[in-house]
């Protein structure tokens, strides 16, 4: 068993989280806030798009399971990352593609990963995802944790979450958590 960290932005936390918390090998997942200047930040803060802080996923996985280039191919079917601080109807810098790694290694697999998706043309904008060294995590508020399980009913996850889940159930069923 080997322990290892991603952290990943790919919009609404709230979407990552359930998406990652599928994957076998995944242990936990975690919604929280990295990448800005503020000093634990809340939602409301966060909300602003003016402390530079953007949702993420911290992602607890076994790597002998799977691998952060594994992570890495859902992270990339999983959402656009072709717009700009945007992932939908979200819009503003919290919501910016972005992975921050935790290790050279995790750099320079992050970096290849986003030249083979570039290269494999899925999209027909370039893709704008940061890739960064990993800065201070801010975990939220508990009311943001296992949001889709709490709240299936909401809004936001019958018609966002849901269907999202559903695509990437049928993309990766071999990698689904039973």
């Amino acid at each position: 068993m080997s322990i290892e960290i991603a952290t990943l932005g790919a919009g609404c936390f709230w979407c990552v989280e359930a998406v990652f918390d599928s994957l076998k090998g995944v242990s936990q997942v975690n919604s929280g806030y990295t990448g800005g200047q503020l000093k634990e930040p809340s939602y409301k803060e966060i909300c602003s798009g003016t402390t530079g802080h953007a949702e993420v996923a911290r992602i607890t996985y076994d790597s002998s399971v799977i691998s952060f280039s594994e992570l890495l191919e859902v992270f990339w079917a999983t959402h656009d990352p072709t717009t700009l601080n945007r992932q939908g109807a979200d819009s503003g810098s919290q919501y910016r593609s972005v992975i921050y790694y935790h290790s050279e290694e995790q750099k320079n697999i992050a970096q290849k990963s986003k030249d083979a998706a570039e290269e494999a043309d899925l999209h027909s904008n370039p893709i704008v995802t940061e890739i960064s060294a990993t800065e201070t995590f801010y975990i939220a508020e508990n009311y943001h944790h296992d949001y889709l399980k709490n709240n299936p009913d909401q809004g936001y996850c019958t018609m966002v979450i849901k269907p999202k889940l559903a695509k990437f159930k049928k993309m990766f069923a071999e990698k689904i958590r039973e």
